[in-house]
């Protein structure tokens, strides 16, 4: 199949087919996700808390990031890949964020970047949309500022929050950005927004009036039970079939049951007979 482009998103908007995307932080499983045809691949900052055991995101940085979005590209050549800015890699200046917005081009092999926020980083999402990059704006519940909205809360709940969401999602737009991810928000919300902006508007908790859908792989897996946020769909329990797996080879060791015979090299009779003979002389 030819590797997806911006202009092939674009036609799917247009058509009502919706886009359907994970997060993916590593080359089996980008593999396997382009294998079932899923349209994009988010190399996502949620990396720290699915793979590195953090409580949160901000501990994630533009190496790990890099290291990351590279593997997924190797497993996924034909999937559109975004990769997601860790915090403090494009907040500190619009210069810095093209500087890092580019690397994950050029090192990481990424299609296109992600970055959080509104209004507050529209002179970020113009610089890098200038310099080239496809951006995907992020608005609503954004984890890398989840302290300043009081911990991982849904937004656009109440009519003055809602006009915060709508306010943000123009600006973004306005600044240059391609798409929108718009992350737990009223469905009410996300659908005035699409009405509103005519860039792809995609969603992850935020109802079903949106271009397409994101998912944390682990969560689609049944992999992440630290907790389950309420828009979390478990496509599969691999965490418990993990645990058994370990708990069925832990018992096998302890009863010498594996290895058995079938899982050994042995040296040829002859061989064996020989290295016998030395050894007894």
């Amino acid at each position: 199949m030819p590797k997806k482009s911006v202009l092939d998103l674009y036609k799917m908007k247009e058509s009502g087919e919706k886009a359907c995307w994970i997060t993916a932080y590593d080359a089996p499983t980008a593999s396997l996700a382009e294998q079932a045809g899923i349209d994009m691949l988010l190399v996502g900052d949620s990396v720290g808390m699915c793979v590195y055991g953090y409580s949160g995101t901000n501990e994630m940085t533009m190496p790990i990031m890099l290291a990351h979005t590279a593997g997924v590209r190797r497993g996924a050549p034909k999937t559109f890949v975004i990769g997601d800015m860790p915090f403090l890699s494009y907040q500190i200046s619009p210069e810095e964020a093209v500087r890092n917005a580019g690397a994950f081009i050029q090192q990481g092999g990424a299609d296109a970047i992600k970055l959080e926020g509104g209004r507050r980083v529209t002179r970020q999402i113009r610089a890098i949309s200038e310099a080239g990059v496809v951006v995907f704006g992020h608005i609503g519940l954004t984890p890398q500022s989840s302290g300043q909205l009081g911990g991982f809360k849904a937004q656009g709940l109440t009519a003055d929050s809602a006009k915060e969401m709508i306010a943000d999602a123009e600006a973004v737009q306005e600044s240059g950005a391609m798409f929108l991810l718009v992350e737990a928000v009223a469905p009410e919300v996300t659908r005035i927004i699409r009405e509103r902006l005519s860039i792809p508007v995609y969603g992850i908790g935020a109802g079903t009036h949106t271009d397409g859908e994101l998912l944390i792989v682990s969560d689609v897996l049944g992999l992440f039970d630290a907790f389950k946020a309420k828009f979390v769909k478990r496509y599969a329990d691999l965490a418990g079939t993990m645990r058994e797996a370990f708990a069925a080879y832990r018992e096998e060791v302890k009863n010498s049951t594996f290895p058995g015979p079938e899982h050994v090299y042995n040296m040829k009779p002859d061989e064996a007979e020989k290295l016998h003979a030395e050894l007894a002389e």
